[in-house]
């Protein structure tokens, strides 16, 4: 039996769309089950939409969801779609929780996957779902086809690529 994997949805570059009229990003849907669909994707994963925001709208409150949602989660393998400029704040709380047995996994996307083929969220998104079956329970950071543990990275802004420290 393959272990399902939960996905928590919190918003981000990576769920964002471009509004072609006034030129800003905003949020209407998540993009995860079309992403799944073109990839083909078959593995056992259940979706949970805990909010819709940018990272930097991202409160203690909302990081108490988020960890909430964590621990009371049935699967083992956790995914949380999360906005690149604070992710690892985040992975930092869901870490110093302690959450037994659980392997968190935070990624994102520097370019919206509504942007086509320039974005990277398509390829962090699966690099996740197969980290997620093969780490260690812990806290990670995935991007760039990378994983990090998620106190040994930072986003480099000048690159922007997320690094090892």
């Amino acid at each position: 039996m393959i272990d399902p994997i939960r996905i928590f949805v919190t918003g981000g570059t990576f769920d964002k769309e471009y509004d072609y009229i006034t030129g800003k990003l905003f949020f209407k849907e998540t993009h995860l089950q079309e992403m799944f669909e073109l990839g083909r994707c078959t593995l056992d994963i259940n979706v949970t939409e805990l909010m819709m925001i940018d990272s930097l709208d991202i409160t203690d409150d909302h990081r108490a969801i988020i960890l909430s949602s964590c621990r009371t989660a049935l699967e083992e393998n956790i995914v949380i779609t999360h906005g690149t400029d604070t992710m690892v704040q985040t992975a930092q709380v869901l870490a110093e929780a302690n959450i037994d047995n659980k392997t968190i996994i935070l990624t994102g996307a520097m370019i919206p996957y509504a942007f086509g083929t320039s974005s990277d969220g398509f390829f962090n998104l699966g690099a996740s779902l197969a980290y997620v079956k093969v780490l260690n329970p812990g806290v990670y950071i995935c991007m760039n086809g990378q994983y990090f543990d998620w106190d040994k990275v930072r986003k480099n802004r000048s690159t922007g690529f997320f690094e090892g420290i």
